[in-house]
């Protein structure tokens, strides 16, 4: 079961769970969240840069943050360069890979795609369902943000010190709790 509740989060029951990588969260009983997920291809580089920089800047809130891929394996570890690049920045994560589901699209309150190809993707998730549509958007409202695979590691710390300068700015004009 899920309830929308009076400051626009979501009441989870304690049945309800949500993938992340190969682990499930499960959350506890009348427990009151905004959740955001980062979408990307394959859930090893860029959203789960952004769903660890997000994590660390909302620390201590009602807030979860998720990431997925469209074209994710499940389990694959996050990439050892995203890994360095948080780490530079104090941030510890390791996470694996998860495949987006419409589950996952229905579940979270925002979804926030690297492209615009990957909006596309997720929407076709929802085909015909315009409030789910309406709720997955670009990061960058400006265009795609380019994937650093391959790139090297000067690449992933300019892209998380990038993430780290717009999310803020981007989750606090979406959100209906700013």
């Amino acid at each position: 079961m899920i309830a929308q509740n009076a400051r626009g989060g979501r009441i989870w029951s304690q049945e309800n769970h949500f993938g992340t990588g190969s682990a499930t969260i499960v959350l506890p009983q009348e427990f009151t969240v905004y959740t955001i997920l980062f979408v990307c291809t394959g859930n090893t580089c860029r959203s789960p840069m952004a769903e660890a920089i997000a994590r660390s800047l909302l620390d201590d809130s009602d807030v979860f943050v998720a990431s997925a891929g469209v074209a994710a394996m499940d389990g694959a570890p996050t990439s050892p360069e995203t890994v360095r690049a948080l780490a530079s920045m104090d941030i510890e994560f390791q996470g694996h890979s998860t495949p987006l589901s419409p589950e996952m699209i229905r579940k979270a309150d925002l979804i926030l795609c690297m492209t615009q190809s990957h909006q596309d993707h997720a929407r076709r998730l929802v085909e015909g369902d315009s409030e789910l549509e309406e709720k997955i958007l670009l990061l960058d409202p400006e265009g795609d943000v380019p994937d650093p695979i391959g790139q090297g590691q000067p690449r992933y710390d300019q892209l998380a010190k990038y993430f780290a300068k717009i999310i803020p700015d981007r989750v606090a004009a979406l959100s209906p709790r700013s």
